[in-house]
C-alpha cells in the first residue's frame, strides 16, 4: 500500500498539470477595489487563480498592441465600450459567443461577439459643496457652464490619451456639435483654460473632489455616487444639453494563451448573482435582463442622454485622428 501511494505521488508530481491550479492572466480597466472583490469571488467559486493588472482603457489598448505578437493576457475586463470597439478594429480581440450572452440585451453587445457590455454609466459633473462655497462657485449644470471664467483652474478631468472616460467626453462634445470637429476642438481648447490637471484614470478626478483637493470634476456617475454615499459632501449634476455614457465591456484577447479559463471568467461575469451583488455595491446601472440596479444608481432614464454612434466613436481611425489632434492642440501645449 505504501509503495502504491509513493508511485501515485511520483506520477502526480511528474504530471504537474493534475495538481496545479488553473491560472488566468487578465487586464482590468475598472475600479481596483471592485475588481479585487470580483476576482476573489471568481477564484473562490471556480478555483481559477487570476493574475491581473489594473490599466486604464488607453493603457490596456497600448499594452495589447505592443504585445500583439506574443499576448501576455487572455481577457480584458471592464473599460469603456468604445475602447473595446477600438480593440476590435485593431485586431486585438477575438470573438466569443457565450451561452449566457442572451441575458444581455442585443443593443449592449457586439453583433459579431467581439465584446459584451457589463454595465452603463452616464458622464456627469461632481462638485464639492464645501470647496465651492469657500470659492464662491455654484455647481455647473451644463457643458456651457464649464467654460465660465470663475472656474479657471478649478476643474479636473482625465487625459483622453490614457482614459476612455475622457475620450467619451470628446465624442460627446463632437455629437453635441453635430459632428463638427473644428467646433469640438474650439470648445475643448476653451475648456482647457479651466482644467487644472488631466489625470491618468477616469475615476481619479472624482476622488480629488471628494477629498476637497479640487472643487469640480468630470467623470462617470457611478464613481461619483459611490463617493457621495461614502460621506463626501458633493452634488452630482448632469449636463442639460445632453450627455454621453459608457457601456463598460469585456473582450477576449486575440491569441491569449488561456482561452478556456478566459471563457470561464467571461461566462461568470455575465451570469453570476455574485457579480450582480458587487455591481450594486458600486452603484452601477445593471443591464442584464431581470436584474435591478441599486436605488441610488443614476440611470439613463433620469438624465438627458445623447444618441451615440458607438461604431464611429470606437473606430480606430476616428479615434487616432481625434486623439492626435487633442495632443497637438491641447495636450502637448500644457
Amino acid at each position: 500500500m505504501k509503495r502504491f501511494i509513493l508511485v501515485l505521488s511520483v506520477l502526480l508530481l511528474a504530471t504537474g498539470m493534475v495538481v496545479a491550479q488553473a491560472t488566468l492572466s487578465a487586464y482590468v480597466s475598472m475600479d481596483e477595489g471592485m475588481a479585487r472583490m470580483l476576482i476573489e469571488e471568481f477564484t473562490r467559486e471556480t478555483g481559477i487563480r487570476v493574475d491581473w493588472v489594473r490599466l486604464s482603457g488607453g493603457e490596456a489598448l497600448a499594452r495589447m498592441e505592443a504585445e500583439s505578437a506574443n499576448p501576455q493576457a487572455s481577457l480584458w475586463l471592464g473599460g469603456v465600450g468604445l475602447d473595446h470597439i477600438t480593440g476590435r478594429t485593431r485586431n486585438l480581440t477575438t470573438p466569443y459567443r457565450s451561452r449566457h450572452a442572451d441575458q444581455t440585451p442585443v443593443e449592449f453587445r457586439c453583433p459579431n461577439n467581439y465584446w459584451i457590455g457589463l454595465y452603463l454609466g452616464p458622464l456627469t459633473f461632481v462638485t464639492n459643496l464645501d470647496r465651492a462655497r469657500a470659492l464662491g462657485l455654484t455647481p455647473p449644470t451644463s457643458w456651457a457652464d464649464l467654460l465660465r471664467p470663475e472656474y479657471r483652474g478649478h476643474i479636473r478631468m482625465p487625459n483622453p490619451t490614457t482614459s476612455g472616460t475622457a475620450y467619451n467626453v470628446i465624442t460627446t462634445i463632437r455629437t453635441l456639435r453635430g459632428g463638427d470637429e473644428d467646433a469640438t476642438f474650439d470648445y475643448l481648447r476653451r475648456l482647457d483654460v479651466n482644467i487644472d490637471q488631466y489625470t491618468r484614470s477616469g475615476a481619479a478626478p472624482g476622488v480629488s473632489v471628494a477629498t476637497g483637493e479640487i472643487p469640480i470634476a468630470i467623470g462617470y456617475a457611478h464613481d461619483q455616487v459611490r463617493l457621495r454615499a461614502g460621506g463626501a459632501n458633493t452634488v452630482i449634476t448632469a449636463p442639460s444639453e445632453g450627455t454621453g455614457f459608457e457601456l463598460a465591456s469585456m473582450s477576449l484577447i486575440n491569441g491569449g494563451r488561456q482561452p478556456i479559463e478566459a471563457r470561464r471568467l467571461y461566462d461568470w461575469m455575465i451570469s453570476s448573482p455574485t457579480v450582480e451583488r458587487i455591481f450594486n455595491d458600486y452603484f452601477l446601472v445593471q443591464i442584464r435582463h431581470g436584474v435591478r440596479s441599486h436605488p441610488m444608481a443614476l440611470g439613463l432614464d433620469q438624465i438627458n442622454t445623447i444618441t451615440q454612434d458607438f461604431a464611429w466613436d470606437g473606430d480606430s481611425v476616428n479615434r487616432n485622428r481625434l486623439l492626435d489632434r487633442w495632443l497637438a492642440e491641447i495636450g502637448n501645449r500644457r
